[in-house]
């Protein structure tokens, strides 16, 4: 194929991945062999418990085509993404989850629309697979995300991709500590392209995305790409200012007209629940945006630190200490 001279690195973030590893590792160099594409493979072991980084250090013996980074802790899924693209050395760069529910079998097209001038491919599930709360959650993130920061993604958008090298030097240069790569891809532009895909199962183990790291993911994206919550507090202030200047400007109206002797059929009586529901109104707004402005000042905080994105605790070849 015409991508045979051109080097492709196949990036997978890995924790505690052992039960999937030799499979993922058969079917993506029985699609490459197959294709004649000149790859390497890139696992990013990120801070397992299990066996993974043994095997993974196995393959590394068997295969020369296939690399390992051992990070020193788990730095999330993100964070063991961006360590596999910084390390990967390919033309263009492929990322997949370690799991198999990304099919190999769609490297191959991903391939054919960068030879022909894509410089990003993104997939989009046919069908997420996610049902209940969990499907409602993450359709709502998009939607909410979507509208906010005006990026277009779509529900259903994953982290297996494709990035040509121009486009993943400039993704690298990103200085933000927190990584939402899904937005940030977006944002580069350059020439992209999509593929659909069908999810297949999990060829073994338990997904390790909680309900806790969804909203950390969602809080990732909407803060790193929009001010718009900002602007909201600021909207709420507003008008909120202007019906109470609106309230006291009928009381006062009221107080004329009752000084000038023109009955009024209104009756305006002390009331604890008006007082209660206005208190609590303005203290749940109040703490709201005390909570959104923490958010950013919390992400500056972090930003200014200077702390990596990750750390390599070993390399296949070196070990860094």
């Amino acid at each position: 194929m015409q991508n045979e001279s051109r080097l492709i690195s196949v990036v997978f973030p890995v924790f505690n991945e052992e039960g999937n590893l030799e499979k993922l590792y058969e079917e993506v160099r029985s699609v490459c062999i197959q294709h004649g594409i000149n790859y390497e493979m890139v696992f990013v072991d990120n801070g397992s418990s299990d066996n993974s980084l043994v095997i993974l250090k196995d393959l590394n013996k068997r295969d020369n085509k296939v690399r390992y980074i051992s990070l020193s802790r788990n730095f999330g899924h993100q964070g063991a993404l961006f360590a596999g693209m910084t390390y990967a050395n390919g033309d263009a760069v492929i990322t997949m989850d370690a799991d198999l529910q990304h099919p190999p079998s769609l490297i191959p097209e991903m391939l054919k629309f960068w030879s022909e001038g894509a410089e990003v491919v993104y997939t989009i599930k046919k069908d997420p697979n996610l049902k209940g709360q969990r499907r409602l959650f993450v359709k709502g993130f998009y939607w909410l995300i979507s509208k906010i920061s005006g990026l277009n993604l779509n529900f259903g958008q994953s982290d297996f991709r494709l990035l040509d090298k121009k486009a993943l030097e400039a993704l690298l240069k990103i200085p933000e500590y927190h990584k939402f790569l899904r937005g940030q891809v977006e944002w580069v532009g350059f020439k992209q392209k999509y593929l659909f895909y069908n999810v297949d199962g999990r060829y073994s183990g338990q997904s390790k995305f909680s309900y806790k790291d969804l909203l950390s993911f969602a809080l990732d994206g909407i803060f790193a790409f929009s001010r718009n919550p900002l602007r909201l507090i600021t909207l709420a202030g507003v008008i909120i200012s202007a019906l109470s200047f609106s309230y006291i400007l009928f009381v006062m109206v009221l107080w004329l007209l009752q000084r000038f002797g023109i009955a009024m059929n209104i009756v305006l009586l002390p009331g604890w629940a008006t007082l209660v529901v206005a208190v609590f109104f303005l203290s749940s707004l109040q703490l709201a945006a005390m909570g959104i402005l923490g958010e950013y000042i919390g992400r500056v905080y972090d930003q200014v630190k200077g702390r990596p994105v990750f750390i390599v605790r070993e390399i296949s070849g070196e070990r860094h200490n």
